[in-house]
């Protein structure tokens, strides 16, 4: 048996490890397509499966977790993920041929898939209510920065060493990561022995596989109408139908009964909308810095910096701000002022001091990791201890979606008023990306009105530790 106080030590920084090397890799390989292509003499387009495939392993993998970890237990399966995900980035640094990278990319996309979810499981299994904001606030720095410092590390790495370390880093914080999980994550295990919704996991896997595909694309515009309106046809009937199977079958893969819980429901719509306006800025910003004002890589990523930094430093707030004022007003005018700082890039241009861009940026990472922060522990204030693998599951599940929505609206957007312009006129380039900003920022003032739609006294077992409430001080035992 581990030891309480132990694992409470050691556990967030395991899953924000964890995490980090996910959340890294989802967007580092993207700045090295150039390289990996010449290397292994093909077209730079052709491996855009390389980063489908990853996409693909995540869209397979999230909904599965849950009932792996409720079936294995979740040291098990995290330690396997990790394995999975480490060797898998072996063998992308290793591939020597397309074919090979595109499988190791699928095989990482799978190991990554079980990371976000299961660890996320454990978090909210571990630490009571009353003391899951400040476990989760820590845990969701990762996924605020690693995105953001990707393309730039892995413009670094191309530029001074070769595309292959990229993969080989994640070796040595692989091994360390597995080592602490023996010796640090709880296992826990479901209250029952559910059998697994294949057919759910074909129909729900397959439609968000086809849909996250559809969206990186399409995006990029190298799919045409015709075609991505058939394949957007066939996602939303591949889910219309497991919604259709999901309410007549005992053990659903992702039972959405659970939306009947306010708070989880206004958490997951709120927090998908809010993702469509935030996911696109790590498409946008670089693109921004080095397109539009004409810095270079290095200058671009150090660009990145300040709102990483806000994301650490909002950690010793959070806390306070929720136990305060609330969720409902904190997500509400939190996320407006998520909008307003999105609009604010609409200014930026050649002759912005960059003391402003810093300002901007900084604002930025600090209303983001609020954001991310408050709706992660909302999702988990009335939900039931035996149903926190099956909201882990869907929450990740929701979340990956509206990233990928988030990417492909941004690029649209932005592609949709450049036009036919040359990408070297820093003027147009700079409009068309004012442009992009303004509707993400549009699309996230809107999602405050979901937030508002929250009572007062929401989430306040989490954020003020009124538990209804001795449930919620006892925590949970190891296995």
């Amino acid at each position: 048996m581990l030891d309480t106080s132990t694992i409470k030590r050691y556990l967030p920084w395991l899953v924000a490890t964890a995490l980090f090397m996910e959340q890294l890799d989802a967007t580092i390989v993207n700045t090295a397509i150039p390289s990996i292509a010449a290397s292994l003499q093909v077209t730079p387009l052709s491996l855009k499966s390389v980063v489908t495939s990853y996409i693909l392993g995540l869209a397979v993998g999230i909904p599965l977790s849950g009932w792996m970890a409720d079936r294995f237990g979740t040291r098990r399966v995290f330690f396997t993920a990790i394995s999975i995900f480490t060797i898998a980035s072996v063998l992308c640094g290793l591939s020597v041929n397309a074919h090979m990278m595109t499988a190791s990319r699928l095989l990482q996309g799978l190991g990554g898939a079980m990371m976000m979810p299961v660890g996320r499981l454990a978090i909210v299994r571990t630490f009571p209510k009353n003391e899951l904001l400040g476990a989760m606030n820590f845990v969701i720095i990762p996924a605020l920065i690693g995105p953001l410092l990707g393309p730039t590390v892995g413009g670094l790495i191309v530029h001074w060493t070769t595309w292959r370390v990229i993969f080989f880093v994640n070796v040595p914080v692989g091994l360390i990561a597995l080592y602490l999980v023996w010796k640090h994550m709880p296992d826990y295990q479901g209250h029952e022995k559910r059998p697994l919704d294949v057919l759910g996991l074909i129909l729900f896997s397959s439609g968000t596989a086809i849909l996250s595909w559809l969206l990186e694309v399409f995006g990029e515009h190298t799919l045409d109408a015709v075609t991505a309106g058939l394949m957007l046809a066939l996602s939303l009937a591949l889910l219309g139908a497991y919604v259709w199977h999901a309410f007549r079958t005992k053990f659903p893969l992702l039972r959405l009964s659970l939306f009947k819980v306010r708070t989880f429901r206004i958490s997951v719509a709120g927090g998908f909308f809010t993702r469509l306006g935030v996911g696109g800025l790590p498409f946008l910003l670089p693109l921004l810095y080095q397109l539009g004002l004409g810095l270079p890589a290095w200058q671009s990523g150090l660009l990145m910096m300040p709102a990483a930094a806000a994301a650490m430093g909002m950690k010793m707030f959070a806390p306070r701000l929720l136990a305060r004022f609330g969720y409902r007003q904190i997500l509400t005018a939190n996320t407006v002022c998520i909008g307003l700082t999105i609009a604010l890039f609409t200014f930026v241009g050649p002759g912005t001091p960059f003391y402003v861009i810093v300002a901007i940026s900084l604002a930025q990472g600090f209303f983001n990791s609020l954001q991310f922060s408050s709706m992660n522990t909302l999702a988990y204030a009335d939900i039931e201890p035996q149903d926190s693998s099956m909201a882990s599951t869907m929450s990740s599940s929701f979340q990956q979606l509206s990233m990928s929505f988030g990417l492909a609206a941004g690029s649209i957007v932005t592609a949709w008023f450049l036009g036919p312009v040359a990408q070297d006129n820093r003027e147009a380039v700079s409009q068309a990306l004012h442009h992009g900003f303004a509707t993400l920022a549009v699309m996230t003032l809107v999602s405050s009105a979901i937030f508002w739609r929250l009572r007062r006294n929401d989430g306040d077992s989490i954020s003020r530790g009124q538990v209804k409430a001795k449930e919620a001080a006892e925590p949970v035992t190891t296995q």
